[in-house]
């Protein structure tokens, strides 16, 4: 599994942040049954960056905690079966690698909404990874049952992480 972690800004997390990234996206990836080898990029930004590009992609004049940018062509939330139907849209052709997507997170916002919700810092950006990685695999919280789907999942998840509230 290869996941690129590029910090655009100085991180002030004092727990070893791209080991839990990493661990993060795998734990996310085994709980969905994702079987083959992924890569991903994430990165680590403040909240004018991420800002400007919600303004760019979604029309949104405001900094969100995390954007998720799939690549994978999927027949449905979490439905990997046509996958190798579509290599070439899903796998690199380099590594053989399936191409998750890329994750952006506000270092800013992160550390706000620990403070906010009265969880760790590593609890939060856990739970913004985890939640990518769930859109990354098409999942979305449009709808009241989508939004509990994804919920659960992104418990179950951090649960098994070992990470609670």
């Amino acid at each position: 599994m290869t996941i690129r972690v590029v910090e655009e800004v100085k991180v002030p997390f004092e727990f070893d942040y791209q080991g839990l990234a990493k661990q993060a996206v795998l734990a996310a990836l085994e709980e969905e049954g994702f079987l083959y080898e992924a890569e991903a990029d994430i990165t680590l930004t403040d909240n004018a960056s991420i800002r400007r590009i919600n303004q760019q992609f979604r029309q949104i004049d405001a900094p969100t905690d995390v954007l998720s940018f799939p690549l994978l062509s999927l027949l449905g939330p979490g439905d990997f079966s046509g996958m190798e139907s579509q290599a070439q849209d899903n796998f690199n052709p380099d590594t053989g690698e399936a191409m998750l997507g890329d994750i952006i997170i506000s270092v800013e916002k992160a550390v706000e909404q620990a403070e906010a919700y009265g969880h760790s810092k590593e609890r939060e950006f856990a739970f913004l990874v985890v939640h990518s990685v769930l859109h990354l695999l098409g999942y979305d919280h449009m709808t009241p049952q989508e939004a509990a789907c994804m919920e659960n999942k992104q418990e179950s998840i951090l649960n098994a992480m070992g990470i609670v509230r």
